[in-house]
């Protein structure tokens, strides 16, 4: 029951970030929405960035989906459990640029916060 659940989180946690990566292609200013103060987001240089990001999170997104497909809960516990380190470094980012703790904790250090309990649920089952 326990793995249901945590294969359910997981898919979820990919289709979040996918949707993230892919919103850069529609609406590069929502990056200014994940806690940089002063984003530049008109800046062809920093689009040019936020797009290899994209794509950073479309393809992380991929992953879960190709564990998921292969039928592999242990493997994608450890898959989960690497990737748990992009959310503590966005939101270590964050931080670093004085943006706001709220954004830092509530958004970037509380998803990786399901996704290492994801992981764990992955691991022990």
């Amino acid at each position: 029951m326990l793995t249901n659940v945590a294969l359910v989180l997981a898919a979820l946690i990919g289709v979040g970030i996918i949707v993230i990566g892919a919103r850069v292609f529609w609406a590069p200013q929502a990056a200014a929405g994940f806690g940089i103060p002063g984003t530049p987001t008109e800046d062809r240089t920093f689009q040019a960035w936020l797009t290899v990001k994209g794509v950073r999170d479309i393809a992380s997104g991929i992953f879960v989906f190709v564990l998921l497909i292969g039928g592999s809960p242990h493997l994608l516990g450890w898959f989960m459990l690497a990737a748990t380190g992009i959310p503590v470094g966005d939101a270590l980012i964050v931080l670093r640029n004085k943006g706001p703790k709220a954004v830092a904790y509530g958004v970037h250090a509380s998803t990786a916060a399901v996704m290492l309990v994801i992981s764990v649920l992955l691991l022990v089952a």
